[in-house]
């Protein structure tokens, strides 16, 4: 019977250093396997060149490297790009790259599929299959970060938790991802060009809180009113708007970091005045931001863009309140790269 050989960027440094030291070799030998690992993100034993073909092979009888492969890459007029990311079991999320003038950004997916059920979304149509690991999270910045160099002429600027899956349902895992990321022995990125985007789980976004978390925090909303938030998000009735406030001022208590809402307006769901009255009631208890995001349609009737009037009536009156408020216009649309589409259609 074959051994199930362990995959090596499950060991941390210290564990590396100690298996070249039971091998009978220098320690600092791990040292070099993990910079060839996280900083020059190697896919295989081969690619270690600074180290003996003797050493390789014994790394290779012992360990895999479980690296992403990016299965189709899609291009869009825009610029955006979508990857399809085979797992090492054959499983696939998606990724994208998105361009400005200013900045590249990479959407990147936490879970195959996603832990919750909300009805606009077409990821949250395949269920939860499993966790990414970290080191798959990890994989796919490498993977935008190199296309936003080929195709773009700049390194990657920013990274946003907003792809497939719910980040917080997988916290331990994109925590060890960001740690990865944000480390000067893996990409060196500033931690405050992450945002990690949640529909809300109370519990975890208090425990970010707690471990003092450097990145930002994004919050999908939707809603500032249960019963219209419980119809399109229906984890609303098991974290509602009550849990979900406390916890956000928690974490604004400990962390003065600025939380910013994403927000769909749908016709008919949540373009009255009321709801943005709820909205900015909801805002004033912690500074906050507002991003209006252009609905991307996922193939039935029930969502619908609002009209252009009511996207004016949340601005107007958002500004009139003194919240920043952004409308964001989707990209990658013709590619279904655009929020709420990652659905594996490949």
């Amino acid at each position: 019977m074959e051994v199930k050989k362990k995959d090596i960027r499950a060991l941390t440094k210290d564990q590396l250093r100690e298996f070249f030291t039971t091998q009978g070799d220098k320690a600092f030998r791990g040292n070099q396997v993990y910079e060839w690992l996280w900083q020059k993100s190697a896919h295989s034993f081969e690619d270690m060149t600074n180290i003996s073909l003797e050493t390789r092979q014994m790394l290779k009888d012992n360990f895999v490297i479980n690296h992403i492969k990016v299965d189709q890459m899609q291009r869009s007029t825009d610029g955006t790009i979508k990857n399809a990311v085979r797992l090492h079991d054959d499983l696939i999320v998606e990724s994208v790259l998105i361009p400005t003038a200013t900045r590249t950004t990479a959407c990147v997916s936490s879970q195959v599929g996603c832990s919750l059920d909300c009805k606009f979304c077409a990821t949250a149509r395949l269920k939860r299959m499993r966790n990414l690991n970290p080191d798959e999270i990890y994989d796919q910045v490498v993977a935008i970060d190199n296309e936003s160099r080929l195709y773009h002429n700049r390194p990657l600027s920013n990274i946003v938790f907003m792809g497939m899956g719910e980040p917080l349902m997988n916290y331990n895992n994109v925590l060890k991802a960001i740690d990865k990321i944000t480390s000067p022995e893996g990409l060196g990125m500033s931690p405050k060009r992450i945002v990690v985007s949640t529909s809300g789980v109370p519990k975890m976004i208090k425990k970010m809180a707690d471990d003092d978390v450097k990145f930002k925090l994004a919050v999908s909303l939707h809603s500032a009113i249960d019963e219209v938030r419980t119809s399109i998000m229906p984890f609303n009735t098991t974290f509602p708007l009550a849990d979900l406030r406390e916890a956000l001022q928690y974490w604004y208590a400990k962390t003065k970091n600025r939380i910013t809402y994403e927000y769909v307006i749908w016709d008919g769901i949540n373009d009255k005045q009321k709801d943005v009255d709820a909205l900015v009631d909801f805002c004033k208890f912690a500074p906050s931001k507002v991003n209006l995001i252009e609905y991307n349609p996922i193939d039935d009737g029930q969502f619908q863009q609002a009209d252009s009037r009511a996207i004016d009536m949340y601005v107007k009156t958002l500004e009139a309140n003194n919240i920043t408020v952004t409308v964001r216009r989707s990209r990658g649309k013709d590619i279904d790269a655009a929020c709420g589409q990652l659905a594996n259609k490949s």
